[in-house]
């Protein structure tokens, strides 16, 4: 998973239901293509696609492509290492994932305080 120190460096997930994968790109800082990349090599990787095969993303899938780039950029696994440790780690990267959304929503909630303060 994404560790405290690197929340910082990628921007805060909306409250939105579903994510092109412009906003996905935007959101992970991975250009498309490698989200389609990803698509094919990690399984547990599969956006819903509406009509004419558009791409549109979940929340979990936003948290899901920020552990891979962590793995990958961050962490130096290779591909198949990355997919191993998906694979291999599931009921634990669940419990961090589920951390890490409350994690966000504290923040964003936090920050609807401030404005409602305002």
């Amino acid at each position: 998973m994404l560790e405290p120190s690197h929340n910082d460096e990628l921007p805060t997930i909306p409250g939105k239901r579903y994510f092109t994968i412009g906003e996905v790109s935007e959101l992970c800082a991975v250009k498309p293509h490698v989200l389609r990349y990803w698509e094919q090599e990690f399984p547990q990787l599969n956006p819903v696609k509406r009509r004419g095969n558009r791409r549109y993303y979940q929340r979990q899938d936003v948290l899901m492509i920020r552990q891979i780039r962590s793995l990958l950029y961050e962490q130096g696994f290779t591909i198949g290492g990355a997919r191993q440790r998906m694979s291999g780690d599931e009921a634990r990267d669940d419990t961090t994932q589920y951390k890490q959304l409350i994690r966000q929503m504290i923040t964003e909630l936090e920050d609807v305080l401030q404005v409602l303060k305002n």
